[in-house]
Formats: structure tokens, sequence, C-alpha cells
């Protein structure tokens, strides 16, 4: 069995409440969507099929615990599922990143996982799918990538329409694009809102801000 991979490499995890720690990315080729502000568009096409045995074999080449699957859009591929479980059953620690517009059941609950909600910005909000608030598990993370004023008024609405299970127990980012909304700016309106949300910045641009692959 064999997934399209773009790249594998070893990096400081930038975003979602793991942050700063080493990790593992396996980055699969391919995305159902197209944001105004991707940074990934070499990942929509570009890519290798590798066997699960070439794949593992790089990943344990870094001997690092935590790994991320992400893209892309990592669950467009069929086999990313089975992956996900064999990386668990290895005893990795595992996230996946995915963009909110997939169903995210068919994820073994042990992985964590990081949705991605849209918002107006980045042109594929209507590609939410919000059946995944029925989905989540108590390790999941919510994030929302704030590019200006309508999209935070966007999510702020979101959050008022979220199962009151998940916003009071799931941890939710609010992300600012870089290079397009003032960190300032968009902390000031989360105390004046008193939203129960983390700032998030993406550590991994702050140290490789030059860098555009591997980091």
């Amino acid at each position: 069995m064999s997934l399209k991979v773009n790249e594998i490499f070893y990096s400081i995890q930038g975003e979602s409440s793991y942050a700063g720690l080493p990790c593992v990315f396996v980055r699969l080729t391919g995305c159902n969507l197209r944001c105004s502000f991707c940074d990934t568009r070499y990942a929509y096409y570009e890519g290798k099929e590798l066997e699960l045995d070439e794949i593992f074999n790089r990943i344990g080449y870094y001997r690092c615990p935590l790994v991320e699957v992400t893209g892309g859009e990592p669950l467009i591929q069929e086999e990313t599922p089975l992956l996900i479980k064999i990386l668990l059953k290895e005893g990795y620690q595992t996230l996946v990143e995915t963009n909110g517009s997939q169903d995210i059941s068919i994820i073994d609950e042990r992985c964590a996982k990081i949705i991605d909600i849209k918002c107006p910005s980045s042109g594929e909000n209507k590609k939410n799918d919000f059946e995944n608030f029925k989905r989540i598990s108590n390790r999941d993370e919510i994030k929302f990538v704030i590019g200006d004023r309508e999209d935070y008024e966007y999510a702020k609405n979101i959050l008022e329409l979220m199962p009151i299970e998940i916003s009071g127990r799931n941890l939710i980012h609010f992300s600012p694009v870089t290079g397009k909304i003032d960190y300032k700016m968009l902390a000031g309106w989360i105390l004046e809102d008193h939203l129960a949300v983390r700032l998030h910045l993406q550590l991994h641009k702050i140290i490789w801000a030059d860098e555009q692959r591997g980091a």
C-alpha cells in the first residue's frame, strides 16, 4: 500500500497546543481547497508514491515520538486512516491537521485532530463541514485562521453556535494570517470580547521566516 507524499521532514511543531515540540511531519500531496493565503501550494500536485515501509523508515530515522500527518489535505487520500492507525500501533503520538471540509470520523480517535475552520478571507468557508462538531473527541483542537475583522466576526459567530461541550472543553485557537493582520489588533479584539480562545502565532514562521519548505 502506498500514499503520495510531498515531503517528510523533522522540525519544531509550529501550531496547536503542541507548538514548540520537535516533530516529524508527513506532508501528503493533494488538496480539495484553494485558500487565498495557502502557504503550501507546492503540495497541491508535487509528490512521490511511497510504500508504507519507506514512509516508516524515513520517520524512524529522526527518532522522534511525535508525528503529524498534514498536507495539502491528508484525508482526501483513502489510505491515510490506515497510516495513522499504524503510527499509533507503533507507539507514535500522532496528530493530523485537516482543513475542516472532510469527515474526521474516519480517523482513529486516539489521534489528535487539528481542525481548521475556514473563514471568509480564505475563499473556502462554504466548504466547512460543521457535522464534524458531532464527531470531535476531547483531544481534538479547533483553529480559525483570521485575516481581517470579517474573519474574526465569522469565527466569533461560529463559537456562539458551537455546542457548549466543545467550546468549554476543546482548545480553540485564533491564528492571524502572517502579514495580513496585526497581532496586537487581534489580541485586542479577543480581550475586548472576553473570548475563551488562544491567540496562536505560527511559531515556525517566526523561527524560519524566509524558508518555504521543510519548516
